[in-house]
């Protein structure tokens, strides 16, 4: 696997080796062993899955600490754009965002570090979306930031007038209102 940096340190995109035939391909999703040596320690305790069409966007979602998580996320099918947002106190990043499209042609994954909100903006008619967590979800312990927040200057690749959002996330508030549970430590 290979591991590209981002303009935050910790956030990786990573690219498998892919193994290509005539039969179709192979690749390793992920390996513990190479994944410690490359990125850093970590052990995955639950994985999601989520199906969605084009315009649903899922976001931003972070918990808060003892509950937080890092997340490994991919595409099986179809395209997102998948964004992090750094919201850990006293970062030199704070407030910035990474954004990468996962496709099922490019197999790409993405890393999100515990202190960054997550969301994905669904680009294709169908999409299946796999995610790895280090921590299991806690309902009591969910946050979130708004998607459209201005001052985190996201573009999502979809129109506004066709964003889908849930109830809750159509009530998040924007990222200067609330109190990040999580602090920059070196």
């Amino acid at each position: 696997m290979e591991v590209i940096k981002t303009k935050i340190p910790g956030v990786v995109i990573i690219e498998p080796r892919l193994f290509p035939d005539a039969r179709g391909y192979f690749f390793e999703s992920f390996s513990k062993r190479e994944f410690e040596e490359k990125v850093g320690k970590i052990d995955f305790v639950q994985d999601n899955e989520s199906k969605s069409s084009y315009g649903v966007l899922r976001g931003l979602h972070f918990q808060k600490p003892p509950y937080a998580q890092s997340k490994l996320v991919r595409v099986v099918k179809g395209a997102v754009l998948d964004v992090a947002v750094d919201i850990r106190k006293g970062s030199p990043t704070f407030g910035q965002h990474v954004a990468v499209e996962l496709t099922e042609d490019n197999h790409r994954q993405f890393f999100i570090p515990r202190g960054f909100a997550h969301g994905f903006a669904v680009l294709t008619d169908e999409v299946i979306f796999q995610y790895k967590c280090d921590n299991f979800y806690a309902p009591a312990s969910e946050g979130a930031i708004a998607w459209d927040d201005p001052d985190l200057g996201i573009d999502w690749r979809v129109p506004a007038e066709k964003v889908i959002l849930s109830e809750k996330d159509k009530k998040h508030p924007r990222l200067k209102a609330i109190e990040s549970p999580f602090s920059y430590e070196l």
